[in-house]
């Protein structure tokens, strides 16, 4: 798989089954380079860890960014599975891919410009950042993501969901909820003052977090600002009129890490006994008076009233969290192909993904 001796410059893929053939630049991956070119590969954090952009390489030479196995199973691996945004290329290949036919129907992604409107506290470590831009960005989907960047500041792009279905979104605006993480550039810039004014870069849409097409009852986890793709999900499912039962469980550590209270009260006055919202704490005082639920937000799917089988999930936050949800679904029978997520990867765990 390494080619030591192969020719340097751009390389030649062949995606099947789709019969489509893209260039590769030397120092692009294989991901980078396709939806550059608009292909609607199946992707999310772009950063080697929701293994949602693995592929099979039939022929040809790569050389793998990081250890796939990582992500890939040894299963997937003797398959010939790699990972596209971990691979670049060493001589032409072959992949073959199943594109995502709901993404091929959107516009690629596109930079603009644009300024931070306002940004505004909405909790300790939580903040969201409004910015108004140069001009409109392409259609996206409520759970997609872009990636900011502040030119001249802080010109690595992180990767941040949009807060708002596009619905809900004022004309030339984007909204975004973002954590601080520690020791993260863009987050601590961000929280330090109030960034109101400064020119900003917004680059997007990406990811193939979208809600799916079904009736099915509809469970959504989240924990931090993972509440923003969960909370532009449920804008999109209330300006339909709720034709499917919602329950959205949301997982913090004390009452003060609660935020966007209102917008769940609106959503669930809408939702005419369709939508419930279930904050549980997991660091509360015992002394408080909070008379709702304690504990991990996953401790509760062993609830009655989640119909686990026959819901789909979607869930955002951390990998941790992320992953612990996973197997309790699956132990209560749900279907690994009705779960749906996006692992917030940052400075603690992947240096630069939301940091």
């Amino acid at each position: 798989m390494f080619g030591f001796f192969s020719r340097k410059g751009p390389q030649v893929a062949h995606i099947s089954p789709s019969g489509t053939s893209i260039e590769v630049g030397p120092e692009d991956n294989l991901l980078k380079a396709a939806l550059d070119k608009g292909l609607a590969w199946p992707h999310n954090c772009r950063v080697g860890s929701c293994g949602q952009c693995k592929c099979r390489l039939v022929s040809g030479k790569i050389k793998p960014l990081n250890d796939f196995s990582y992500v890939l199973s040894g299963e997937e691996l003797e398959a010939g599975m790699i990972l596209a945004c971990q691979t670049r290329l060493r001589s032409e290949v072959e992949i073959e891919v199943a594109l995502d036919q709901t993404a091929a129907k959107l516009s690629p992604p596109k930079s603009i410009g644009g300024v931070i409107a306002n940004a505004r506290q909405l909790t300790h470590d939580i903040l969201a950042v409004h910015i108004k831009l140069d001009e409109s960005i392409p259609p996206y989907l409520a759970g997609q993501y872009a990636e900011l960047s502040v030119p001249g500041v802080i010109d690595k792009p992180r990767s941040y969901s949009f807060a708002s279905a596009p619905e809900k979104e004022l004309p030339g605006h984007v909204s975004f909820y973002i954590r601080h993480v520690p020791n993260g550039e863009m987050t601590t810039w961000l929280h330090a003052e109030n960034r109101a004014g400064h020119r900003v870069s917004v680059t997007g849409p990406y990811g193939s977090f979208w809600l799916r097409d079904s009736n099915a009852p509809m469970l959504c986890i989240a924990g931090g600002s993972g509440l923003a793709p969960i909370k532009a999900l449920l804008e999109q499912v209330s300006e339909r009129g709720f034709q499917r039962r919602v329950v959205f469980v949301f997982g913090a550590r004390t009452r003060d890490d609660l935020y966007c209270l209102d917008d769940m009260r609106r959503i669930k006055e809408r939702g005419k006994g369709q939508f419930d919202f279930i904050p549980v704490l997991s660091r509360e005082p015992e002394s408080s008076d909070w008379n709702g639920l304690r504990g991990n937000c996953t401790d509760i799917l062993s609830y009655d009233g989640f119909d686990i089988p026959n819901s789909h999930a979607y869930l955002c936050g951390p990998p941790g969290m992320i992953d612990s949800a996973i197997d309790a679904l699956a132990r209560g029978g749900m279907s690994q192909e009705n779960i749906f997520f996006d692992k917030f990867f940052d400075a603690s765990n992947m240096q630069g993904a939301r940091a």
